[in-house]
């Protein structure tokens, strides 16, 4: 059976914000990594087999590229209209960290 890991990735024209989110609920932060090439497939290389992990990103203008990075090593990627990631009434804190979170969870 696969263990498929859901990727939130908060995307920035210098850096990349990781979380990730297994399928039993859990999310946790992995950091923030150099939006790159190589840094890119040694998260992949990371976070397990491309066939079992799931990305998601804001789109906008920064993240096109990565979806294509991340589709050419095998893992499946969508973009998120920022409107659709759901918000708690009351959260106001917008951090790099708290919406790739948020990405991994949805």
């Amino acid at each position: 059976m696969k263990r498929i890991k859901f990727v939130g990735l908060d995307v920035h024209a210098e850096t990349i914000a990781v979380a990730v989110a297994e399928q039993d609920g859990e999310a946790r932060s992995v950091g923030v990594i150099p939006n790159r090439d190589e840094c890119v497939r040694k998260l992949v290389k990371k976070l397990g087999p491309a066939e079992e992990l799931h990305f998601c990103y804001e789109a906008g203008p920064t993240g096109y590229v990565l979806y294509w990075q991340l589709t050419a090593l095998g893992a499946k990627c969508e973009g998120v209209a920022p409107t659709l990631v759901p918000v708690r009434v009351g959260d106001r804190v917008k951090t790099d960290r708290r919406d790739a979170l948020k990405l991994a969870r949805s």
